[in-house]
């Protein structure tokens, strides 16, 4: 049975090859050669092909073609191809694909060789690459690559997506906008089409239309409304799309710049600029009209405007009721404040500076003279002037009127110190006699002043328990100290004492005040403490007055601590130019008196130019200093080993280095202060996310105050283990 069916398989199969050595007499009557492939390729066949394998029917297409045909092992099957009338090659090899289709196979072809594969590993093993348009055909799997010209190609990969088969690819390169198509070249026939279709200009070319009698920066956007509001009232027709109307102003010529999504809606907006394009009712007489200014302030460019058309407007220049402030980046402008008070040793002052009681800035007046008047309250300018003359005040004013840039400016204050201290010294004192003796004598070693003087500490403990606990408490040596104690009579004295002291101390602080201000604006940040210092003081006599009088005392507070006060101005290229005043002061502890407490001092003041990002040393402070002494008994002190009981040593070494470093970061967009901010606002919420509380089987979780994240930011990942 199983010969029976190969046989009946192989039948079709040496028929197919008997026709394909048969040749017509025309054929038969050449020469050897001249029977190759290509009089194979010109000689008709007849496909008689029902439920033959697969394998058997790809080697009678390779006889027909020519070609060498490779099948990989995982196809297998059968396959039923017949045609009622004689085709040419390659019909019959364009029907052998289609066939392959239908049973999930393919042939690919790399370097000459045909490959048949299963249609899923086709798009990995095809060699066949084509730019822009192809004339392959048929079922047969190719690459395609598409160069866009108009269209965004990441927009087409939506639309061409569902047309692909589900084993192969589309993929878009932004990079040159292209895209990369690996499906049948029949199918890449018709995406062909597809893809022509849909590349073309989304928008007409660029058309100026100049103005005779509106101003062009009045009316601009004017059409930009109406062009959107008429497109969203047909949303959905072809070729329309909300915001398809674009609308530019050149000052220059008075003129607007059109680019429309099509014709249509170019027409219709040059229809509307027609209409508007009018004369005023009474030609060029001064008419009244309303500046809403963006960004700039307009008691301040209202000066500047009459300033430059003072002889063209008319009328004077000078203000009222607006000012500017001038003040030198300087401490004097530290405020202080004083009051009345009552009762006894009372104090004026109330605790706060003038800057946390006054406005942050002074509500101006309106801005009056000349033909342009400003109104500080909705920051419009009023000018009253002829269209020729408006015309030029609006477009200085359009220029003038633009984005300021801030500076965002980070400063760095580094201070190290490390102080060394040493010191070595013995006293001692003996007395000679008895009890009883008029004359008794004495002999011994002092130095320094206070309880570490040896005299006057064995005066203290002469007082008994009371007396030496004061006298230890209120200024013996720090370190180690050895003391000896002899009775006189019925009181304990010191007789001898040794001191043994070496101090290393050290600091290492950093401090980074940031502000962010405007262009050209000062800004002024302050972090410390407000310091009382006593000015005057009165208290009553008590003699003779007959009434009551309240002692008080005068008090001058002044900030003490981080003060920095900066004035920028971005130049061309991205410099800054800074105008600083840096001041860093601290109350000095333990030293202070009756005038108040004793403060200690640095700052810097000075103008300087940075590059936007870059850091920039200001100055600072760098101290070395060392001193020693040395108290000795003349003589027995230089004694070698022996004379360290007739002297007292002490040395110390003071290392100092302050250096203030400063970076300015130009924000010239909302972007770049989204950036910034962001930046500083996860800087601050990992810091609290990695201070929260430890759990405690004890006490609650009460947890700490953690910001909450902002909208469309990354959250911030607490470290473990990291608390600083």
């Amino acid at each position: 049975m199983n010969e029976m069916i190969k046989k009946h398989r192989l039948l079709p199969l040496l028929a197919l090859l008997a026709l394909a050595a048969a040749a017509p007499a025309q054929a038969q009557a050449t020469n050897a050669a001249a029977r190759g492939p290509a009089l194979k390729a010109q000689t008709p066949v007849t496909l008689n092909f029902v439920n033959a394998d697969i394998e058997a029917v790809t080697r009678a297409i390779g006889v027909m073609m020519d070609r060498q045909f490779v099948i990989d092992p995982r196809v297998k099957g059968v396959i039923t191809l017949y045609s009622e009338q004689p085709l040419s090659v390659r019909e019959a090899y364009l029907s052998y694909l289609a066939g392959l289709r239908g049973l999930g196979f393919t042939v690919v072809e790399a370097g000459g060789l045909y490959k048949v594969v299963p249609e899923a590993d086709a798009k990995l093993q095809t060699g066949a690459v084509a730019v822009g348009s192809s004339s392959q055909r048929g079922d047969q799997v190719m690459t395609q690559i598409y160069k866009l010209n108009h269209e965004n190609a990441n927009n087409l990969v939506a639309v061409l997506r569902p047309l692909i088969s589900p084993n192969n690819t589309i993929n878009a390169n932004p990079g040159n906008n292209s895209l990369v198509i690996t499906d049948y070249a029949e199918n890449l026939q018709r995406l062909t089409r597809i893809i022509a279709a849909m590349d073309t200009p989304s928008s007409t070319d660029i058309e100026v239309v100049p103005l005779k009698h509106a101003l062009a920066v009045d009316i601009a956007a004017l059409v930009q409304k109406l062009g959107e509001s008429g497109s969203s009232a047909v949303a959905g027709a072809p070729g329309q799309a909300s915001g398809s109307l674009s609308v530019l102003v050149d000052p220059r010529s008075n003129a607007l710049i059109l680019r429309a999504a099509n014709p249509a809606r170019l027409a219709s907006a040059r229809a509307t600029i027609a209409k508007l394009d009018q004369p005023l009712p009474d030609g060029d007489a001064p008419g009244i009209r309303v500046v809403h200014l963006k960004n700039a302030e307009a008691a301040k460019l209202a000066v500047v405007l009459r300033a430059a058309f003072g002889g063209a407007g008319g009328g004077g220049s000078s203000s009222t009721g607006s000012s500017t402030n001038n003040a030198q980046l300087t401490p004097a402008a530290q405020g202080t404040i004083s009051a009345t008070g009552s009762g006894s040793n009372s104090s004026i002052g109330s605790g706060g500076s003038t800057a946390s009681s006054s406005p942050v800035s002074a509500s101006a007046g309106p801005s009056t003279g000349g033909f342009i008047q400003a109104d500080p309250s909705t920051n419009s300018l009023i000018i009253t002037a002829a269209e020729p003359l408006y015309r030029q005040v609006r477009a200085v004013i359009d220029q003038l009127d633009g984005r300021r840039a801030q500076i965002y400016v980070e400063s760095m204050i580094v201070k190290v110190d490390a102080n060394k201290t040493g010191q070595f010294g013995v006293q001692w004192q003996s007395l000679f006699g008895k009890d009883g003796d008029k004359t008794i004598s004495g002999l011994g070693t002092n130095f320094g002043s206070g309880n570490s003087n040896i005299v006057n500490l064995s005066a203290a403990t002469a007082g008994g328990r009371t007396a030496i606990g004061t006298a230890v408490a209120g200024g013996v040596n720090q370190g180690l100290n050895i003391g000896v104690l002899k009775r006189v009579s019925d009181f304990y004295t010191l007789g001898a004492i040794a001191n043994f002291l070496e101090t290393q101390t050290g600091a290492n602080i950093l401090s980074t005040p940031n502000l962010v201000a405007l262009d050209n604006e000062e800004a002024k940040i302050v972090i410390g403490q407000n310091v009382p210092f006593i000015t005057g003081s009165f208290t009553n006599t008590g003699a003779g007055t007959g009434g009551t009088v309240n002692p008080f005392q005068t008090i001058e507070r002044k900030d003490v601590g981080l003060t920095l006060r900066i004035k920028s101005q971005v130049g061309e290229g991205g410099t800054v130019r800074m105008v600083i005043y840096q001041e860093n002061s601290s109350v000095v502890q333990g030293v202070t008196n009756s005038a108040g407490p004793t403060t200690d001092k640095s700052s810097i003041e000075t103008t300087v130019l940075a590059d936007d990002g870059q850091i920039i040393v200001l100055g600072g402070l760098m101290k070395d200093e060392y001193s020693d002494g040395e108290d000795k008994v003349p003589g027995l002190g230089n004694i070698p080993l022996l004379g360290s009981l007739f002297k007292g040593e002490n040395r110390k070494r003071i290392k100092t280095n302050l250096l203030v470093f400063l970076r300015p970061v130009v924000l010239r967009n909302q972007l770049g202060a989204d950036q910034v901010t962001l930046d500083r606002y996860e800087s601050i919420r990992a810091l609290q996310q990695n201070a929260q509380p430890a759990p405690s089987p004890v006490l609650p979780d009460t947890g700490a105050p953690v910001l909450p994240i902002l909208p469309g930011a990354q959250p911030a990942v607490p470290q473990q283990g990291k608390t600083d």
